[in-house]
């Protein structure tokens, strides 16, 4: 039994309630900005591209964590900047709604801001939480954390939804935006007061291989891994075709309210939460790649699913189908991206994700605004964007044919993630807690 000294306890706790007070954030905050943009007018295509163009800024400044490490000379202090811009990135929301209205190059300068400082935490969080937390409680810990984290997301996230079903009703709606966003920035900056009183060793970044970031990855000299990259591209660009519209679809030609659009969302996060264990296991019995391509094949058609039928019910079906097939996709892609991985290289991997992933979530995002505004959106506009989304994902599933074989022994179930958005579409835009991947199994021998 590891003995935890007083100062290990209260970082423990920090990283707890950092965990809750983040998650919060997200699920009150940036969960809602494409709806606040179709309520002030802005229209659809601006509602898609401000929920997906941003975290391609987030994606690569998240590549000058290193430097800014280094220079610093600390975790906490790049980490502690950047959770409090991106607080700061909630004020022209606010303005915004108390005013009545922004202007498109506000939310602009928001979103991206709100991504850009989000995601560039992500790297330097990873490796400085390694050094707090004991190896011998790792799994134990993240679970818990985790299950704080969701909790206060899921509350938040039903919390906003009602806020702004109350606001409609009053012809208040805008006024309860800049609530809600007001709400989100508290949060963020009570989670970054957490991520101050954390301890950190002094000159543990020059020490710390974690942030070696320069080098080429020699995972990605591997030819298993560069197929496996080539399927998760071309496969983010064909999903998010359609992604960023489904939250003009549902508020507009669904004519759903805020409540209904909100239990859909969580119906599709919640399902995700309860399969995960159960994939864990099936991970463990038969190997990541049976999970993977059966994920593959379950998400094809979802799109196409929206244009059956518009009854509540039926929708509420779809949408616990969609978290659960994205639940098993993304957990075996991860563990297969993961599996040949050397620990010291893992950060350095997860970087090249998230630029590939955000490039491929841009570039889909431009090639549905496209279609959709070449066909004048509407009716048409959406049944088009659906079809060639699922026609999309269609057409990917060939590239899992040399995809990578990951062995069944990674410890699945001790993994845990990290939500950094909540979507209608999928359930989640979620990310490794990279200490719990570590855990899963020795450093194999570096085959590059």
């Amino acid at each position: 039994m590891h003995r935890l000294t007083t100062q290990q306890r209260r970082d423990l706790r920090a990283i707890v309630a950092d965990g809750g007070f983040f998650s919060g954030m997200v699920g009150v905050g940036e969960s809602y900005v494409p709806a606040f943009v179709l309520a002030v007018g802005l229209g659809d295509v601006a509602a898609g591209l401000v929920a997906t163009l941003p975290m391609l800024a987030g994606a690569l400044l998240q590549l000058t964590t290193p430097w800014a490490v280094l220079r610093l000379g600390s975790y906490r202090r790049w980490v502690v900047a950047c959770a409090c811009l991106q607080a700061l990135s909630f004020v022209p929301l606010v303005v915004g709604g108390l005013a009545g209205g922004i202007t498109l190059l506000w939310v602009g300068v928001a979103t991206v801001a709100y991504w850009g400082f989000g995601m560039a935490t992500g790297p330097a969080w990873n490796a400085w939480i390694t050094s707090l937390v004991p190896p011998e409680i790792r799994p134990r810990f993240f679970a818990h954390r985790t299950r704080i984290a969701q909790g206060a997301l899921l509350a938040a996230l039903l919390g906003g939804g009602l806020l702004l079903e109350l606001g409609r009703a009053r012809g208040r709606e805008l006024w309860l935006f800049a609530t809600i966003f007001s709400a989100a920035l508290a949060l963020r900056l009570v989670s970054a007061s957490f991520l101050a009183s954390q301890s950190e060793e002094p000159g543990l970044p020059a020490r710390h291989k974690a942030m070696d970031t320069g080098r080429r990855s020699a995972w990605l000299r591997r030819p298993g891994s560069r197929r496996l990259l080539t399927y998760l591209v071309a496969m983010t660009a064909a999903t998010y075709v359609a992604a960023p519209f489904f939250t003009p679809y549902m508020l507009g030609p669904l004519e759903l309210s805020y409540g209904r659009f909100m239990v859909l969302t969580a119906a599709a996060f919640l399902a995700r939460l309860a399969v995960l264990p159960f994939l864990g296991r099936l991970v463990e019995r038969r190997g990541a790649r049976f999970v993977l391509v059966r994920g593959a094949w379950a998400i094809v058609p979802l799109p196409a699913l929206w244009l059956v039928s518009d009854d509540f019910y039926y929708l509420l079906a779809v949408q616990l189908v969609a978290g659960s097939a994205w639940a098993a996709l993304e957990l075996a892609t991860m563990l297969a991206l993961f599996e040949a991985v050397q620990d010291a290289e893992r950060t350095r991997v997860l970087s090249i994700f998230n630029v590939a992933n955000a490039a491929a979530v841009a570039l889909g995002a431009l090639l549905g605004s496209w279609i959709f505004s070449g066909l004048d959106g509407g009716a048409a506009g959406y049944a088009a964007l659906f079809v060639v989304s699922t026609l999309g994902r269609l057409a990917t599933i060939p590239l899992l044919r040399h995809a990578p074989a990951p062995e069944a022994h990674v410890a699945a179930e001790d993994v845990s993630l990290r939500t950094l958005a909540v979507r209608p579409s999928a359930g989640a835009i979620q990310r490794p807690i990279l200490p719990t991947v570590e855990q899963t199994r020795p450093d194999p021998p570096d085959r590059a």
